[in-house]
C-alpha cells in the first residue's frame, strides 16, 4: 500500500489547498498520472502519482488547507482493494492551528456535480457565469479547462488582477532565497566564454530547420552544463542531512513571468535529450509556467538551476541557491568585448558564466573545473 500526501513544491511551502480531486476511489492510476490539482503561492498545481494501483478513500475534502506531509488517500494494489483500507486519521500537528477534519468524500458527490470545484472556484474569481459555459467533462460537466478557454477569450469585470498572482509568486521565491541565504554557505566563481563557435555553428544549424524549429543559443548552455554535472556528481545534488547525489539530471530553468516574479521548472533528464528536444521540451515549459500550468515533478525534481539573462542584459548574474540544491549556473548577456587568442586581438561575442555554489558540498577547486569544463563544451558546440 502506497501513501499519497501532500508533496512539498519547494523550500517555502508549508502547506497547500486541496481545489480538484482529478480521480474517484476505485479508479485504477499508473505512475505520471494527475491525481489532483493543489494551490500554493506558485498558482493551480497538478499533482503527480509516483505509485501504480487503485485509488483508496478520499480522505481531503476539496478547498480544506493541508499541511505538507498529510496523506490524502492510498494507493492499494488490487488484493489490497479487495479487503479495503480503514480510514484512520492521523496524529493530528499541534503545530498547525486550523483543525483539518478527515472526512471521507464519496463517489456519489464527485458523480453528480456538474461543474468541478475548480472550475466553480475560478469562474467565482473571475465573475464567470457557468449557465453560459458548455462543459467538456464527463457528462457535459464543466471543468477547469472550460472555464479558463472564456477567461481568455473576455474579460471579466470582477476578475483578480494577474498581478495578485505575481506578487504571491514574489513572495514565495523571496521566503526561499531567504531560507537559501540563511543556510547556505555560498561561494561564487566566475569566467568568461568566446561565443564565437557556438553563434557561428548555431547560425548554419538553423538554415537546415523551419522558423518554428530553430535552436535558441539556451539550448546550447543547457546542453553544455547537463554534461558538465556528468563529470561534476558533487554538483548535481541535494543536500538534506547531508549530500545526496542525483542519479537523474534534471536543470531547473527560469522562467521570467510576464506580469512579474518567476517560477522555475525543471527540464528532466537534459543530459540525455537532443539540442531538438532540448529546444521542445524550453518552449513547452515556459509555454506552460507563464499560464500557471505546471505538473508538481516539473517544480520539485531540479537537481541544478540555470538562470539565463539571455540577449542585450548585463553580463554578469550571481544566483541564490534553491535549497535543497547546492548549486546554480547564471548566464549574462553575450556582448561583444575585446578578447586576445595566441596573442592576436580583436573583438569577439563573450559570455559570463557565474557558479553560485554550496560550501558544504564542494569548494572553489571543484566549482573552477566545472565552469572550464562547460566552456570547454561551448567551444564545440557540434559535439553538444
Amino acid at each position: 500500500m502506497g501513501e499519497f500526501r501532500m508533496p512539498s513544491l519547494g523550500a517555502d511551502m508549508e502547506s497547500g489547498f486541496l481545489r480538484e480531486w482529478r480521480v474517484r476511489t476505485g479508479d485504477l492510476v499508473k505512475r505520471g498520472d494527475i491525481i489532483a490539482e493543489v494551490e500554493t503561492q506558485k498558482g493551480i498545481i497538478e499533482i503527480e502519482v509516483f505509485d501504480e494501483g487503485i485509488v483508496g478513500d478520499l480522505l481531503i475534502k476539496v478547498d480544506e488547507k493541508v499541511p505538507v506531509g498529510t496523506i490524502m488517500t492510498h494507493i492499494l494494489s488490487r488484493d489490497e482493494a479487495k479487503v479495503g483500507i480503514p480510514s484512520v486519521p492521523e496524529k493530528k500537528d499541534e503545530s498547525i492551528k486550523e483543525e483539518l477534519p478527515r472526512e471521507k468524500i464519496s463517489i456519489s458527490e464527485i458523480q453528480h456535480v456538474r461543474a468541478s470545484p475548480l472550475a466553480k472556484k475560478i469562474a467565482a474569481d473571475k465573475g464567470i457565469d457557468l449557465t453560459k459555459v458548455k462543459g467538456s467533462g464527463p457528462e457535459g460537466a464543466i471543468i477547469r479547462e472550460d472555464v479558463e478557454k472564456v477567461v481568455v477569450e473576455q474579460v471579466a469585470p470582477n476578475a483578480i488582477p494577474e498581478r495578485s498572482i505575481s506578487d504571491n509568486i514574489r513572495m514565495a521565491v523571496a521566503a526561499a532565497m531567504s531560507k537559501s541565504n540563511r543556510e547556505i554557505p555560498h561561494y561564487y566563481l566566475q569566467t568568461k566564454a568566446d561565443m564565437s563557435p557556438a553563434i557561428t555553428w548555431l547560425a548554419e544549424a538553423n538554415k537546415k530547420r523551419v522558423v518554428k524549429d530553430r535552436l535558441l543559443p539556451a539550448v546550447l548552455l543547457i546542453k553544455a552544463v547537463a554534461k558538465a554535472l556528468r563529470e561534476f556528481p558533487d554538483l548535481n545534488a541535494w543536500w538534506d542531512n547531508g549530500l545526496q547525489r542525483k542519479k537523474d539530471i534534471h536543470i531547473g530553468f527560469v522562467v521570467a513571468l510576464r506580469t512579474g516574479g518567476i517560477l522555475v521548472p525543471a527540464i528532466h533528464d537534459a543530459d540525455k535529450k537532443s539540442l531538438d528536444e532540448l529546444m521542445q521540451a524550453l518552449s513547452d515549459i515556459i509555454i506552460r509556467a507563464r499560464a500557471l500550468k505546471l505538473r508538481s515533478s516539473e517544480l520539485t525534481d531540479s537537481t541544478l538551476t540555470i538562470t539565463n539573462l539571455g540577449e542585450g542584459a548585463v553580463e554578469t548574474v550571481f544566483g541564490v541557491i534553491y535549497p535543497p540544491q547546492v548549486a546554480l549556473v547564471g548566464f549574462g548577456g553575450i556582448t561583444e568585448q575585446p578578447w586576445a587568442v595566441n596573442g592576436m586581438f580583436g573583438i569577439k561575442p563573450i559570455l559570463t558564466i557565474s557558479l553560485s555554489a554550496d560550501h558544504r558540498a564542494t569548494d572553489g577547486n571543484t566549482g573552477s573545473r566545472f565552469l572550464t569544463t562547460i566552456k570547454n563544451y561551448l567551444q564545440k558546440p557540434e559535439e553538444l
